[in-house]
């Protein structure tokens, strides 16, 4: 692989290509007109900022245009800059419901929900989302439980099924850039 010019990122298309791209150029080419107006010495300082986050503290080479918008806003925004874009960018976000795989796995079958639980993760990160969220998790301790009203019992299953899917996001996530909710 060919090394990259230290304030170069490789920039994910929609399509996949990834093309490398100087992070001040594509910062002055996001900010447009609007780039104008600001002291060059503020872009090329919010553009080391957001070059030194990916790079440095996400160890990362490959950003999609929307991250580096989201961390580039943030960036400016610390300066008191707002800066306003035609477009926002859109946040991916891939929902599974934890009660309907406890309903497949069946009243007390704790034995078939884990396992499928793992391959609902692996399927649902498949889809590159920056947001994976579960929903439904007192339904489902308590479908798995078979209880009526929450006990000791319920909260330890709760914790185990959460510690399940962090281990699980971790192990199948460790490339991409997405966040666990679990709710």
């Amino acid at each position: 692989m060919i090394q990259l010019n230290p304030d170069c990122l490789l920039f994910q298309t929609n399509a996949g290509e990834q093309i490398p791209c100087s992070a001040e150029w594509v910062t002055l080419e996001l900010m447009g007109e609007a780039a104008t107006h600001v002291d060059p010495e503020i872009i090329r300082n919010a553009a080391s900022a957001v070059l030194h986050y990916f790079k440095h503290e996400l160890k990362r080479q490959f950003v999609s245009v929307a991250e580096f918008v989201m961390a580039l806003d943030k960036a400016l925004r610390g300066v008191g800059l707002t800066v306003f874009a035609d477009t926002e960018p859109q946040t991916v976000v891939v929902e599974s419901d934890l009660r309907v795989l406890a309903a497949n796995a069946g009243k007390g079958c704790e034995l078939f929900f884990f396992p499928s639980l793992r391959e609902e993760v692996k399927t649902k990160l498949e889809q590159s989302p920056q947001i994976l969220r579960f929903n439904g998790l007192r339904g489902c301790v308590k479908q798995l439980a078979g209880a009526q009203r929450w006990s000791s019992r319920c909260e330890s299953l709760s914790d185990q099924i959460v510690e399940f899917l962090r281990g699980c996001w971790t192990v199948e996530s460790a490339s991409k850039s997405c966040t666990l909710l679990v709710v």
